[in-house]
């Protein structure tokens, strides 16, 4: 079995100038689509909510311009690195990343980073929208990680020389604000543990198939601004959202405790004949958020007269499933994607609704299915069209007694550099 290079982000499409021992790399990519709704107004993860009187909109997804710099020691092996990423859209400019790396040299095992960049969860939040098979990532990862990236340090363990035994094993362990770049600031003083131990990919000699994998914990929380905090619980048989009102609340640190696992493999159709590639993803854990979602507060929540909102704690999980299809060449390519997200598996269908339960819309399960086809015009210009079939649980609760007409067509040329 032999290890193989996943690097894309900067692998592909840069423009590099090296001098003996330093390297500097540009990349960009843009992204504008079209996208044609089931209904106008509609509640959407596919790029965003709809407004009110639209149902087909043009818009510029993302465009972003990297940086990246690295210098090399004598062996060949990274002393350094600095990145800095940014997008710009119609919605205006933001940073995306901007992180050092230095790297042990002495071992060639360690490197510590620091600044904005990806949290090391799971494999579909980092895994570049330049390179996603996908429009999106799922609703679970945009809810849970919106951006993906976060404040914070990370140490990594990743052997670099050839021949290692734990060659193949790479192992990140960082602390993290919590709120990722949804805040302009850290508003508690509880940092997110994350961690993830991946198995690199392999290829098996004799099929060239390979195979990668990996586990990943994000062990953190927030901190209760108040005395109000509700959980689920049993009352006359009834589950329902039970009130903790105490003052000793105030203080206490509401979990947000993720667990998941992930598996890739690809299967080679042949010479430029492309691959078969299966994905998937499972998490499952705690989320604390509010009533009305469960998305990780950016700020503390409050109303709109200022006052600070209750918290809610729920129990979750969710999904992700891939297959990839060359159509008989590198140039065509079809994506079967299907994803759910349980925002509160302690519940289901008409219990969701029920009188004095306390339960909203944040606590309806969504299934997507995806359908895609993409083209590959060269290494620099793609095609993607997509369709996703958003499908929300039935529910006693008003709003969500039938499907919501969510459905989303995506037309999407990607440009890159």
């Amino acid at each position: 079995m032999d290890m193989i290079d996943t690097t894309t982000e900067l692998g592909k499409g840069m423009i590099s100038m090296y001098h003996k021992y330093d390297a500097l790399r540009f990349s960009g990519y843009i992204q504008p689509q079209f996208q044609l709704a089931q209904d106008k107004g509609i509640d959407s993860y596919a790029a965003g909510d709809f407004p009110a009187a639209v149902n087909n909109r043009f818009s510029l997804r993302r465009g972003r311009i990297r940086v990246d710099y690295e210098r090399y020691n004598h062996d060949d092996m990274p002393v350094v690195q600095f990145a800095f990423q940014f997008d710009g859209t119609e919605r205006g400019v933001a940073i995306r990343d901007f992180y050092g790396r230095v790297f042990d040299t002495k071992f060639n095992l360690f490197s510590l980073a620091g600044g904005m960049f990806a949290r090391p969860f799971g494999y579909e939040v980092n895994l570049s929208s330049a390179d996603r098979e996908t429009p999106e990532r799922g609703r679970m990862s945009q809810i849970l990680m919106r951006t993906e990236r976060d404040l914070g340090a990370m140490v990594s363990f990743d052997p670099r020389r050839k021949g290692h035994p734990l060659r193949y094993l790479k192992i990140d362990v960082g602390l993290f604000n919590g709120q990722g770049l949804t805040a302009s600031s850290d508003f508690d003083s509880h940092k997110d543990l994350i961690a993830r131990v991946a198995w690199k990919p392999y290829r098996f000699k004799g099929n060239n198939w390979v195979l990668s994998g990996g586990v990943s914990v994000l062990y953190g929380g927030m901190q209760q601004f108040t005395p109000s905090v509700y959980r689920m619980g049993t009352v006359n048989g009834q589950k329902v959202f039970a009130l903790d009102s105490n003052a000793l609340n105030v203080g206490k640190i509401a979990p947000r405790h993720y667990y998941g696992a992930d598996v890739q493999l690809r299967i080679p159709n042949g010479p430029k004949r492309g691959y078969t590639q299966f994905r998937a993803e499972y998490i499952r854990g705690s989320q604390t958020a509010t009533a009305a979602t469960t998305e990780t507060p950016g700020v503390i929540p409050v109303d709109a007269q200022g006052n600070k909102l209750p918290l809610y704690i729920r129990r979750f999980d969710g999904a992700y499933l891939y297959f990839i299809q060359h159509l008989g060449s590198e140039k065509h390519q079809a994506v079967v994607k299907y994803d759910w997200y349980d925002p509160n598996n302690e519940v289901s269908g008409k219990e969701i609704g029920a009188p004095g339960a306390n339960l909203t819309g944040a606590d309806v399960r969504y299934n997507t299915l995806g359908l895609g086809y993409l083209y590959y015009a060269n290494e620099h210009l793609k095609f993607m069209v997509y369709y996703d079939w958003v499908e929300n649980e039935s529910t006693s609760l008003s709003g969500y007694t039938t499907d919501i007409r969510d459905n989303v067509l995506t037309c999407r040329m990607q440009y890159r550099f």
